[in-house]
């Protein structure tokens, strides 16, 4: 099979250059180019030399479209916005689109959805495999635990990160309230401040932390009278990221439209 040619949209930004570096380095692929937004200081660099591979050819350029034109698949660590704009062209040339951007509203969701009517897009909260089977087994434990089981969510994140809880912790939220089979909008506790009142039976809390250089902290509690089951992923680097995202290019090879988790990823 010949290699799959994979761009990176927003690829001098911190992950763009991680993902150039895990497809470099990855069999089976290959880097076919690199965007970023106009008026980017990083347009015209050589891709390769951006991201200390040497140099590649690959000048960065400031055209999505054209990205999307030359390649396989793309990779998009961007923005809520540019995110659903880089889904609907994925949708006008069939290709694969992997999406690992956080903060996407409702509207976002629903042009997502309708772009993978026309194109595999494989879109997860978080790339790495251990959060993909932490979600797994939150679902799981949430479906054992009745609501005598309190749900809190725990995450912190380092000061930079602009949305907030994480999409990785309402990723989590809905995992455990699909195993309870509840939508989370009805049962989620997004803050608390000042006299609250007694918790509300089967609500699914979330608590936000933000500070120096974390990568990246999710817990998921579930409290009984008597006992605690704490379920933790800690990221120590960003490029687990990176290794899903590609994983995932390269499983979505060949796949029909259709909107896929990191979860299908691992055949979960």
């Amino acid at each position: 099979m010949a290699e799959l040619r994979i761009g990176i949209v927003g690829c001098a930004g911190r992950m763009g250059m991680m993902l150039a570096q895990e497809v470099a380095r990855t069999k089976g692929s290959t880097l076919a180019g690199g965007s970023e937004r106009p008026g980017h200081a990083a347009l015209g660099r050589d891709l390769g030399e951006l991201a200390g591979l040497g140099k590649l050819g690959l000048a960065v350029g400031d055209d999505a479209a054209a990205l999307f034109a030359v390649a396989d698949a793309v990779l998009d660590f961007t923005s809520p916005e540019a995110s659903v704009r880089h889904a609907r062209l994925a949708a006008e040339g069939g290709k694969l689109h992997v999406i690992g951007t956080t903060g996407i509203g409702s509207d976002g969701e629903a042009a997502i959805r309708a772009a993978a009517a026309k194109a595999p897009i494989v879109w997860a909260p978080n790339m790495s495999m251990g959060i993909t089977l932490l979600l797994d087994l939150v679902e799981r434990v949430a479906a054992t635990l009745d609501q005598r089981y309190d749900i809190e969510i725990l995450e912190m994140h380092h000061r930079h990160k602009v949305d907030a809880p994480s999409g990785t912790a309402l990723g989590l939220g809905r995992a455990a309230a699909k195993g309870r089979g509840v939508p989370l909008e009805q049962v989620a506790q997004r803050g608390r401040d000042g006299v609250t009142g007694p918790r509300a039976p089967g609500a699914i809390g979330f608590a936000v932390l933000r500070g120096g250089d974390v990568v990246g902290d999710h817990s998921v509690v579930f409290a009984g009278e008597g006992e605690r089951l704490e379920l933790t992923h800690r990221a120590a680097g960003r490029q687990i990221y990176a290794q899903g995202a590609v994983r995932a290019a390269l499983w979505g090879q060949g796949k029909p439209p259709g909107l896929y988790s990191m979860r299908d990823v691992l055949g979960l």
